[in-house]
């Protein structure tokens, strides 16, 4: 199963903003009367900066894919199995959730600024789950176990 995490899609209003901007420039340039190739160029390229902004802002880009077998995060898998430990990190641009890996280098950083409201506790709670499986972890219910489960 495949959970798909997006980016926070406020962070991309000022692309179609831009875009109305070029059309009212267009405006202006139709009002003091330049050549009608000047103003379709600003038109044309307003109307399509305006709806690119808008399929950014309804579909906006992937920050991690998390699968049964590994974790994408921007393009770049890896493992559940080679994935140590996940906490949380304060870097220079704020808190980021870091999957420490076995080769200490090849960390990975996931900004939480960059997640949608709401998806921060989701996402960790996945994380868990999935690490845990990966590793052969089970949360202990708080349940004597049963009498032919007996530790050797």
């Amino acid at each position: 199963m495949r959970t798909t995490y997006r980016m926070r899609a406020g962070r991309f209003l000022g692309i179609p903003a831009a875009g109305l901007i070029l059309l009212g420039v267009a405006a202006i340039l139709w009002a003091i009367g330049l050549p009608a190739a000047v103003i379709a160029v600003f038109l044309v390229l307003g109307g399509l900066v305006v709806l690119g902004g808008l399929y950014i802002l309804a579909r906006p880009p992937v920050v991690l894919k998390l699968r049964d077998d590994d974790i994408e995060v921007r393009g770049v898998r890896t493992p559940w199995t080679d994935v140590t430990e996940v906490a949380r990190v304060e870097t220079t641009h704020g808190e980021a959730i870091v999957l420490r890996t076995k080769q200490k280098e090849h960390s990975v950083l996931v900004p939480i600024s960059w997640l949608a409201p709401g998806q921060t506790e989701l996402l960790e709670n996945a994380l868990r789950d999935r690490l845990n499986s990966a590793h052969g972890y089970t949360i202990w219910n708080g349940s004597a176990p049963e009498d032919g489960d007996r530790a050797e």
